[in-house]
């Protein structure tokens, strides 16, 4: 009678076939944004932890930037331990990261002197584990690059926060090119919500989901970060997508 292979190597097999398939059959963690709408919509209920997402600007200036980076430091507050985040210029605001939940005493800052140095830190510090998460401000992203950002963040178990800025508008093609990242988000402000009496509403974004791994695509217009680095719906769209209020405002404009 054949003997039967270990269960074992069975294991190793079946993950190799997956692979070979395009999936992945690590257990991931997930870092939730305990926003039904927008949890639904990712594999797993939230960002996966020990993966690559990149965060970019819904347009070319400074403002989406910004709303970009505050997305990104939301996202980072909400994890546990230090935060590494590396830059080529010393542009980044302290105090507004602060108000998204991510406070100075939590942030170590590494200014790199360009982008082969700024991916080099980024990659090493998703290599050295310990760290809640490792984001970096990068220019351009190749698919060579970004693979081995998600092998580093999945052999340490670090999220690792892409955030796309240019200087240049030809940088920004770039954005659309693939890369291995699990997730791809775009930010754009919108107006502040109406207040009854005199003063400024609460921020708000459209935050647009172009790509989810196993995942699905999705717009969705949310509150800003509060200070536990937290978005939320609008009331008036707790129960549903911002896409129909996009196609409009696109058409219209």
């Amino acid at each position: 009678m054949p003997r039967m292979p270990d269960s074992s190597v069975l294991a190793d097999l079946r993950e190799r076939v997956h692979r070979l398939e395009g999936r992945d059959v690590r257990v991931r963690r997930a870092l939730p944004f305990d926003v039904p709408e927008i949890d639904g919509r990712l594999p797993g209920g939230g960002l996966a932890l020990g993966a690559l997402h990149e965060v970019a600007g819904g347009g070319n200036g400074s403002v989406d930037g910004a709303a970009a980076a505050l997305f990104t430091a939301g996202v980072a507050a909400r994890t546990k331990g230090k935060i590494l985040w590396c830059v080529t210029r010393q542009d980044l605001f302290a105090p507004a990261i602060a108000q998204a939940g991510l406070a100075p005493g939590r942030v170590i800052f590494v200014e790199a002197g360009d982008e082969k140095t700024l991916l080099a830190c980024f990659e090493d510090g998703l290599r050295h584990g310990g760290l809640g998460a490792v984001v970096a401000e990068v220019a351009k992203l190749s698919m060579i690059a970004s693979r081995r950002l998600q092998l580093a963040a999945e052999g340490s178990g670090t999220l690792a926060l892409a955030v796309r800025r240019w200087r240049r508008q030809a940088e920004a093609a770039d954005f659309g090119q693939p890369t291995a990242s699990m997730t791809r988000w775009r930010v754009s402000v919108l107006p502040s919500r109406p207040l009854p009496v005199p003063g400024v509403g609460r921020p708000r974004w459209l935050l647009e989901l172009l790509r989810s791994r196993a995942g699905e695509c999705a717009d969705f217009e949310v509150e800003a970060c509060d200070g536990k680095g937290r978005i939320a719906l609008p009331a008036a769209l707790a129960d549903r997508s911002a896409a129909p209020q996009v196609a409009g405002r696109r058409a219209s404009g």
